[in-house]
């Protein structure tokens, strides 16, 4: 092992150790290359030797920790684990913690892969990508295995990524989702983690299908024009004796407190201070940059590595937070700033979106969930208790330019006992849609990207399980059917008008009365160099006519309202309204108009910016 090309692993600033450790075909067979300086021995057991650790053992460098072995009858197919003969002198079998592939649940051996693959026609969309600030980023979160499952199928079959890529492409562009955004695909043993408590950080899950399919799965989304980002899981792993937990008799992963080592979700907490650790978590994110052309990735419960184990009052992180930073500015200078790194944080914590060289944390962008849960709460209570929540509606815009905001309905709000996103409204059946399309149009005209969870674009009323498919049926009914018709109509406005997606300027929101509460109304503008956008939202049970202050003369005209009865709405009659401003002020603007709005409604307006008139 050339010790000068392990340097960087055990400095914290290795991005492919995936290159230097693992199980990589040779000219002579295979060559395995493993990390354990406490083990006293190892031998490589596996399909190729009859599972006798007997007859392959690894060799020590005493200096490094590295065990190495050359083994000609390995071959990619074969599986294969570490018999290691711990400090402690208990003999356990190990998978390869940079394995390429990994048995089906319930085995768990690894795999040695070939990644080879030479499908990749995506080259285009490579040098095109860019971080999104700046563009129309809609997220479609989906469960691979469930998205578009067979009812018939059992607890142990599997769709490939290639049986849904096509239908996927599909509902992507009809519903306007620039990115799909996978949960994780690490290997994992237990379907009901959802794949966020990972054994194999390098092994691409094989319920799917295999590494080479996942590529083409990713080729085929990029030739689609839909970007790909992946769920990434570097605070905690499994503790399951076969994978990373005490690898060696010793804490390897694992922080040596065992009080800081144990997480909430009975995981082992990695140690975020180690070098090799962070070698190890930076390699990981790297790899699925790099071997599988993703082009970002969403690190799940950052609040719990800012904090020690996510407890503000036990203090900051420090080692953790460094962890990050390193991660993220080698990430950006990897691939000079055309990947999505994406925080999933719920705490204050400062500057999360800043750059490390500014003293950030160095992510592009962090869900808003302090905006998903007012929202939420907002829209499951009475509207006539509403009045005295207002502040729920208003002070997501107090703090928004404090970080580059994504705002997320996840998996995470429509599982377990929470209900589904349309059924968390108030009130009736009707009633629920009314509300939740007002939501959506709340969504779509706020500032942040977005991010949906697949079932939300159709109104899904039952709780996503993992073990169902979506319940596409639903479209044959009037009130799904109308219902992904408004989501398909208001996605659109937000991809084909710069004034919703264009940077995070905070000249382009105003609000125009954020004060009307005992209507339960909200009305904003969106602007843009050419046109002016005004949102009126409604959710209260009464219709009113309106008036509202507005910047400039003009004639404003309807382009969506979700009370439209072609919505499944009250509203029989469809014509939008086209409203000329008055010269009257209202709320502080020199212009007034004056409008129906429906009871539990949301509106779009637009207006044709004055053109200036040019200076002799």
């Amino acid at each position: 092992m050339d010790k000068k090309k392990t340097q960087a692993f055990f400095e914290g600033r290795e991005i492919k150790a995936y290159t230097i450790f693992g199980a990589h075909p040779v000219k002579k067979g295979v060559e395995f290359t493993l990390w354990a300086p406490h083990a006293q021995k190892i031998s490589v057991i596996g399909s190729f030797n009859d599972w006798d650790p007997e007859v392959d053992p690894m060799k020590k460098d005493d200096e490094t920790g590295i065990w190495t072995a050359t083994v000609k009858e390995a071959a990619p197919g074969d599986s294969y684990k570490y018999r290691v003969t711990q400090v402690t002198g208990d003999i356990v079998d190990k998978i390869d913690p940079y394995a390429f592939y990994s048995e089906k649940r319930p085995q768990t051996a690894s795999i040695i892969a070939d990644l080879s693959f030479d499908g990749w026609t995506d080259q285009k969309w490579m040098d095109q990508r860019t971080v999104g600030f700046d563009d129309p980023i809609s997220i479609y979160e989906i469960h691979v295995g469930s998205w578009k499952r067979d009812p018939e199928m059992g607890p142990n079959d599997f769709v490939n990524y290639l049986d849904i890529v096509d239908d996927l492409i599909e509902e992507c562009h009809k519903n306007h989702f620039s990115h799909v955004e996978v949960m994780p695909l690490c290997e994992y043993p237990f379907d009901g983690s959802w794949g966020y408590q990972c054994t194999g950080y390098f092994s691409t899950t094989s319920r799917y299908g295999t590494n080479q399919d996942l590529m083409e799965f990713v080729n085929r989304l990029h030739n689609a024009g839909i970007g790909i980002i992946m769920d990434f899981v570097p605070v905690h792993f499994v503790k399951d004796n076969f994978a990373l937990a005490r690898f060696d008799g010793t804490p390897l992963y694992e922080y040596p407190n065992p009080d800081d080592a144990n997480s909430e979700w009975g995981t082992a907490n990695f140690d975020l201070w180690k070098e090799e650790v962070r070698s190890f978590l930076m390699s990981a994110a790297n790899y699925w940059l790099d071997v599988y052309h993703f082009d970002g990735l969403r690190a799940d419960a950052i609040s719990n590595a800012i904090y020690w184990k996510g407890n503000k009052e036990r203090g900051m992180n420090e080692g953790a937070c460094n962890f990050m930073k390193r991660m993220n500015f080698t990430l950006k200078q990897e691939y000079k700033g055309k990947i999505m790194l994406i925080a999933e944080d719920s705490t204050d914590f400062p500057n999360v979106t800043k750059s490390t060289l500014d003293g950030g944390l160095g992510f592009d962008y962090k869900w808003d969930l302090g905006w998903m849960n007012d929202t939420l709460k907002y829209l499951k209570m009475d509207p006539i208790y509403r009045q005295y929540h207002h502040n729920d509606i208003t002070f997501s815009m107090a703090y928004f330019y404090s970080e580059k905001f994504i705002l997320p309905f996840s998996h995470d709000e429509v599982v377990h006992g929470k209900a589904t996103i349309v059924d968390k409204m108030w009130g009736s059946y009707e009633d629920k849609f009314a509300q939740a399309r007002a939501l959506y149009t709340y969504m779509f005209t706020h500032p942040g990207k977005k991010l949906n969870f697949m079932g939300n674009e159709i109104g899904m009323f039952r709780e996503w399980d993992e073990q169902k498919g979506t319940d596409w049926f639903l479209l044959e009914y009037p009130m799904h059917a109308a219902f992904e018709k408004f989501f398909e109509d208001l996605t659109g406005i937000y991809a084909d008008n710069d004034a919703y997606y264009f940077g995070y300027d905070p000249t382009n929101f105003q609000w125009i009365n954020a004060d009307d509460a005992s209507r339960n109304l909200f009305s904003f503008m969106r602007k843009s160099k050419d046109k002016t956008f005004i949102t009126i939202l409604n959710f209260s049970t009464n219709p009113y006519k309106a008036q509202f202050g507005v910047p400039h003369k003009g004639i404003y005209r309807e382009i969506l309202n979700s009370q439209w009865s072609k919505y499944n709405g009250t509203l029989i009659d469809e014509t939008p309204q086209a409203v000329k401003a008055l010269r009257l002020s209202r709320n502080n603007f020199p212009y007034m108009i004056e409008i129906n709005v429906p009871a539990l409604g949301g509106q779009i307006f637009v207006v044709d910016n004055p053109v200036e008139k040019s200076k002799k």
